[in-house]
């Protein structure tokens, strides 16, 4: 007869088998996750592998572009006859173009700019202009984004600077042959009355004194003549200015020391304000300085006694800027748009020339007048002058 297991021996296997069951269902259950989760892994592998591969195609086309674009901007280069210069930090030439390279050589490779400029250019009076063996260009200069170096585009102006000389030279002669008219007057007016004079010194019976005096006023009459004749050619030639190099402290010392006398006898009170620091001008020393002193004398004609007038030199950035100021009656309107015309004249013995004189000189010097009036205010005339670029070095190319 067998012996009776016991009852918690039973129970135990029951909670055994049943712990076991749920291991299993639990295993069951992990083991279903993580076939998910890799199921899920692989499906984000396969998305990213095909987004790695759409970002590598869009490399590839933007490497593509970028190739195909450097390769145009090259072909462009090449083809552009303006000259382009790369520099770096330091100022060196790092790359140049084919146009570039007809202009300097490509030996300029590796130099500093400042001593291909010395080498090959020649400053001009006009800012951003340079000589450059028989032909003349501009260069403008940009500074990199990248603020790694500036490049530099130098432009042939020799046909334009040509044309240009050429349109003023025709603008000249048109001016000379619309004042012909009012030359021939200006020239018949002293002309008839110096004949006058000579006549009357023929007739018999004339007192010395008399004759003395027809000698004088005939002798008057030619030296207007003169004068007109000398204004005239200067006008004519106006183009010609010289290459002198100019301190605008002296040149504003030497007009001063000329006028001085003159406004002494006028009773004019002058002074002169050099606030020019030290700024060079090149061009022709005599050429401005009778500009100038045309500029002074006008003022002076139109100045009561006991006015004032002064004269003053201002540099303001790459440009003299000389002003004569004076306290007359002021300029009508009507009259400031005629006041540089040739012959043009409010005053009786005037020729009409000393204003347009004046204004050529300035351009020809790459500058301009202007004319500030206010009826009843004075007058003043302003001289702007480009600085030279040996004055300009530190902030020149």
């Amino acid at each position: 007869m067998s012996t009776p297991q016991p009852l918690t021996t039973s129970l135990d296997q029951d909670a055994k088998a049943a712990e076991l069951q749920r291991a299993f269902v639990m295993f069951n259950q992990v083991s279903a996750e993580l076939t998910q989760a890799y199921e899920a892994l692989q499906t984000r592998v396969a998305s990213l592998t095909e987004e790695l591969a759409v970002a590598n195609g869009e490399l590839r086309r933007q490497y593509e572009e970028k190739e195909a674009l450097s390769e145009r901007l090259s072909s462009l280069l090449d083809a552009l006859p303006a000259g382009v210069v790369l520099l770096d930090q330091a100022a060196t030439v790092t790359a140049i173009n084919p146009a570039a390279v007809a202009m300097f050589g490509a030996a300029v490779i590796g130099q500093h700019w400042g001593d291909v400029v010395r080498q090959y250019l020649e400053p001009t009076m006009t800012v951003g202009e340079w000589l450059l063996g028989e032909g003349r260009v501009s260069i403008a200069e940009s500074i990199l984004a990248s603020a790694s170096g500036k490049i530099l585009l130098i432009h042939d102006v020799t046909t334009a600077h040509r044309m240009k000389a050429e349109l003023e030279r025709n603008q000249r002669l048109a001016a000379m042959g619309e004042m012909a008219a009012s030359l021939a007057h200006q020239l018949r007016t002293p002309l008839a009355a110096a004949l006058l004079y000579t006549a009357n010194l023929g007739q018999p019976g004339v007192p010395e004194e008399a004759r003395a005096r027809f000698s004088e006023k005939a002798t008057g009459q030619l030296r207007r003549l003169e004068r007109l004749i000398q204004d005239v050619l200067l006008f004519a030639r106006g183009e010609s200015i010289g290459r002198d190099v100019i301190p605008a402290g002296d040149l504003l010392l030497e007009v001063a020391q000329t006028v001085e006398p003159l406004m002494r006898q006028h009773d004019l009170h002058f002074s002169v304000v050099d606030e020019a620091a030290g700024a060079i001008i090149v061009g022709g020393r005599k050429a401005l300085f009778g500009a100038l002193v045309n500029l002074v004398e006008n003022a002076m004609q139109a100045t009561p006694a006991g006015g004032k007038i002064c004269l003053a030199g201002k540099r303001q950035g790459d440009l003299l800027a000389i002003a004569v100021r004076d306290s007359g009656p002021g300029i009508p309107g009507a009259v400031q748009t005629r006041i540089f015309e040739p012959f043009f004249t409010t005053k009786g013995q005037g020729t009409g020339l000393g204003l347009a004189i004046a204004l050529g000189v300035a351009r020809a010097h790459g500058g301009a007048i202007e004319l500030y009036s206010e009826p009843g205010n004075g007058a003043e005339f302003v001289m702007t002058l480009p600085l030279s670029t040996t004055d300009n070095e530190s902030d020149s190319i």
